[in-house]
């Protein structure tokens, strides 16, 4: 058994080189998407597959990343120094086309000892819309490229015809392929790292290490319930609608806490529907492991023994286990935040300091492509905008900032006027949108951007028809909106959709504010 020190020198190496992985992915991407709003996630794993560290990066990746490294082992039985694994394929460990996950398996010595991994956001993967987030799916094969568990490299080569065959199914091969360059980058040096630290204290020392580090998370996790008042707490919340039909889709859980375990139960939840905002079951294990690790101990080391004694069960076939060919690339995105939304509300009264109200509850991705002009080559852009932080039990909601399952920046308006044919016209607080009550909701924002050559826009957002919930007599936050404006004309666009977009079109999209906490009066 190692001595604390050691097991802590050890613990902040690990993590160290998971945030080592992180800064180099960000720094030699070239999209936006990933340089500027840092949409990636970075993980090291040991020769099991058992996550071990990971950086401080996107929940909604790092809680289904372990499941890409599961599906990657399963489908190769065989591995060697040199090999790079990479997929997206939702239904084989991934969660949404657009992020593609690299799997390296790291040797010392010709022995296996663990994994590199990281995910990113790539702005484009083909699909039926710029940008590939089409609100209007209605199955997976519409959504881009689904990349099953392949080997990119072999041995160190780069499989070339492989690699052509990515880079012809995307509307921006030029950037993606420096994206994904940047991601094998980044794996290298989570590679390079853990053979040092094997090399320093010796491969037995590690292999104990990992044994120890997750049990460690193991009996911190089951002490922090331990604290927690048991009993069995329910919630539900509905998403607005699918994008195809109009009725509200309902998620409910059932959270049962007893003596040092916690199971959630998604019984009852809709059925999987015609739209895109399925879930598969990694996207909803990593919306649970996030809501438990908030409401317990966050300085837990999050590795794969802290989620020992959480016990997850997605009834299969429903909007948070969608079975293949379902459209789910809105389920990574909204989805998992409405699945934060329920398990927060579920367990209010259990942990009633640690409580909050409903926050914005999307993360209103907005997706625009076409021809640049400057260039005259095809542009895709993606981001997300913030929104309205829910208040506190002690303190008002945050404004403008992103919540939950999503942990990135914004896009510079610098950045985005440089690089698109686009003006940012408004881009500011929405003032008076959070729920009011004792402590008031943080407030959205407001971004209208004018189109300056021909392109087409999509949007895939919710919390459109059903606000962010207030807590303990607070009121809700304000309902998002968008519109189109044109010379004389503004017109409502749908918030799950797709519009073609003419010189001197704007767009101007509300986001909402976040939920009050307590009466006002």
């Amino acid at each position: 058994m190692l001595d604390p020190i050691t097991l802590e020198v050890l613990k902040n190496s690990v993590i160290g080189a998971a945030e080592e992985m992180n800064a180099a992915l960000i720094r030699a991407s070239y999209s936006p998407n990933i340089k500027e709003r840092r949409d990636c996630s970075c993980a090291l794993f040991d020769s099991k597959g058992q996550m071990i560290a990971q950086a401080e990066n996107i929940p909604v990746h790092l809680g289904a990343m372990p499941f890409s490294v599961a599906a990657a082992l399963k489908q190769f039985s065989k591995l060697e120094p040199g090999d790079v694994i990479v997929l997206n394929d939702p239904f084989a460990g991934g969660a949404h086309l657009p992020d593609i996950t690299f799997v390296t398996p790291i040797f010392v010595d010709d022995e296996l000892i663990g994994f590199s991994a990281n995910r990113a956001h790539h702005a484009d993967v083909g699909g039926m819309r710029p940008g590939s987030i089409a609100g209007d799916a209605t199955e997976i094969f519409q959504e881009g490229l689904r990349i099953p568990p392949v080997k990119l490299w072999r041995a160190g080569q780069l499989d070339r015809d492989l690699w052509l065959i990515l880079l012809a199914n995307v509307r921006t091969p030029q950037e993606r392929e420096g994206d994904l360059r940047a991601q094998y980058a980044a794996n290298e040096i989570g590679r390079q790292r853990l053979i040092e630290i094997a090399q320093r204290y010796g491969k037995s020392l590690v292999r104990t290490f990992f044994a120890e580090i997750l049990d460690y998370a193991e009996r911190r996790m089951r002490a922090a319930i331990a604290q927690l008042a048991p009993g069995i707490y329910s919630a539900h919340d509905f998403l607005d609608d699918d994008g195809i039909n109009e009725e509200p889709v309902p998620i409910r859980a059932t959270v049962t806490i007893e003596r040092e375990k916690i199971t959630v139960d998604f019984s009852g939840s809709a059925p999987q529907v015609q739209g895109p905002l399925n879930a598969v079951f990694a996207v909803t294990a990593s919306a649970t492991y996030y809501t438990l690790r908030c409401l317990t101990d966050p300085a837990i080391p999050p590795n794969a023994g802290c989620y020992r004694p959480i016990e997850i069960n997605a009834p299969e076939g429903t909007i948070v286990n969608a079975k293949m060919p379902a459209a789910v690339v809105g389920g990574n995105l909204e989805t998992s935040q409405r699945i934060v939304d329920v398990l927060f509300r579920a367990l209010a009264l259990a942990v009633p300091e640690k409580a909050i109200a409903g926050c914005q509850g999307t993360m209103n991705s907005v997706t625009f492509g076409g021809v640049n002009p400057r260039t005259g080559e095809p542009f895709t852009f993606y981001e997300t905008l913030a929104g309205g932080f829910g208040a506190r039990p002690d303190k008002d909601g945050i404004s403008a900032i992103h919540s939950h399952m999503t942990n990135t920046l914004n896009t510079p308006v610098e950045v985005l006027e440089t690089l698109y044919p686009v003006r940012v016209e408004r881009y500011e607080i929405r003032e008076g949108s959070g729920g009011k009550g004792k402590f008031r909701g943080g407030d959205g924002l407001i971004r209208e951007i004018r189109a300056l050559e021909p392109m087409h826009f999509s949007l895939l957002a919710d919390r459109r028809k059903i606000p962010p919930y207030g807590l303990a007599g607070g009121e809700p936050g304000a309902c998002g909106k968008e519109l189109l404006i044109r010379p004389g004309v503004e017109t409502s666009i749908k918030a799950k959709g797709s519009i073609q977009l003419t010189p001197g079109d704007r767009v101007r999209i509300s986001t909402p504010g976040g939920g009050g906490f307590g009466s006002s009066s």
